[in-house]
């Protein structure tokens, strides 16, 4: 017992020393430009000062209630894709020719950059937050509506064989095969509809008439040459959006257990 002990901790150690290796490699490159001069600068703050700064802010509250504003756009945003992406989701995956038929608005418009959508946006909801969670929420929605239905449309056919030679019903196959089923391509729809979806609200704070979140604070800070605030603002939205996808995942791992199986 001792011996699997010391082998779990071992592995764990390895794990999280593998884990370290970006973020160090990551300021150590940063540090040596900023320190060899490699770039202006004036230009370039050292991670040492952004951090240091960064930390300042976020004691202070400032960087903290910018943060909570993009991450509650965010939300609005995935929640309102999810509800009214998962099911027509269904729906045409369920019958292809259905989705066949609606495949080319899909495509379109999920190839289409969400940002040229903005003024459309605009003229219909204003310069307010409804705009900016609206244009995310479209965006995020067609990505999910995608997975969802490309899911249906690739469940295991040998499941449903089964199920349906065991007398099960289309309701009972859809509730205990189909739906199982598609919850890997849905997660995988889920999580790159919510990066995106913070792509989108981020550009939408700098240019839409925001007064707050992380990207009305990078443009700010950019404008009036705040630049340890501009990089740190930029490292808060990463560790954002890197965060959002750990959570999916662990969600993903714990609730798809037996997928690949």
């Amino acid at each position: 017992m001792p011996f699997a002990v010391s082998k779990t901790t071992a592995a764990r150690v390895r794990r999280a020393s593998e884990l370290a290796v970006g973020p160090i490699l990551l300021f150590g490159v940063w540090w040596l430009a900023a320190r060899g001069g490699w770039v202006n600068r004036d230009l370039l703050p050292s991670p040492v000062d952004t951090l240091r700064d960064t930390a300042a802010n976020i004691w202070s509250g400032s960087m903290t209630e910018d943060f909570w504003s993009t991450l509650v756009r965010v939300g609005y945003s995935i929640a309102i894709a999810i509800i009214a992406g998962v099911p027509i989701g269904i729906v045409l995956g369920a019958k292809a020719t259905v989705y066949r038929s609606v495949e080319f608005i899909i495509d379109f418009f999920r190839s289409t950059p969400a940002t040229a959508m903005f003024p459309l946006f605009l003229l219909l909801f204003g310069l307010g937050d409804l705009a900016k969670v609206a244009v995310a929420a479209f965006a995020a929605w067609l990505v999910i509506v995608f997975n969802v239905a490309y899911g249906v449309m690739n469940a295991r056919q040998t499941r449903i064989l089964a199920a349906r030679s065991m007398g099960a019903s289309s309701l009972r196959i859809f509730r205990d095969v189909i739906f199982f089923e598609t919850l890997p391509q849905t997660f995988i729809g889920l999580r790159t509809a919510v990066s995106l979806a913070l792509v989108v609200i981020i550009v939408a704070e700098m240019f839409i008439g925001a007064t707050d979140g992380m990207g009305h604070r990078i443009i700010d800070a950019q404008i009036s040459y705040s630049l340890t605030d501009m990089y740190g603002s930029i490292l808060i939205a990463g560790a954002m959006g890197y965060g959002l996808n750990l959570i999916l995942l662990f969600l993903e791992r714990s609730v798809i257990h037996w997928s690949g199986k």
